[in-house]
């Protein structure tokens, strides 16, 4: 590794850590909130959603499917961050841990918060979020870092 990849890398790995420290923040916040977190806003999106629907947005946008969505991108960053935590060679960290860190959640909310609802959906769709962060963060690391040397290069 050059001087400068080493560099750079040092202070993708330092920033990557920081970032963690607050989604984790953000997501414990989100994930143990006492009520849904959609709670004030599910009618509002229900209207707009109905309102797309008599405006030819197709039916199958519905509540549901923006939720999954949802779900997909709060965990895009578990799949990334962990990535860049870790490296590109252990890219398979960064789904494994999301759909960990999401079927904990998801227990915990079945029998902690009996407001929340705890779903297999939740952990498919956030195990798919941290599988395309992890993607993400491999192409990243690729433009940050540049393509890895052949070992008959090094």
């Amino acid at each position: 590794m050059t001087a400068i990849r080493r560099r750079r890398h040092g202070l993708l790995r330092r920033a990557a850590l920081w970032l963690a420290l607050a989604y984790v923040v953000a997501l414990n916040a989100i994930a143990f909130w006492p009520t849904p977190v959609d709670r004030g806003v599910h009618g509002s999106i229900s209207t707009l959603v109905l309102w797309l629907h008599a405006h030819g947005i197709p039916a199958w946008l519905d509540y549901p499917s923006i939720e999954f969505t949802a779900n997909i991108a709060l965990f895009i960053p578990v799949g990334l961050l962990v990535v860049v935590l870790a490296g590109a060679r252990r890219w398979w960290l960064g789904p494994v841990g999301g759909a960990l860190v999401s079927t904990v959640i998801e227990l915990a909310q079945h029998f902690f918060l009996p407001e929340r609802f705890a779903t297999v959906n939740d952990v498919v769709a956030n195990s798919l979020g941290a599988l395309l962060g992890a993607g993400l963060a491999v192409g990243v690391l690729w433009l940050a870092l540049g393509p890895r040397l052949a070992p008959h290069e090094a």
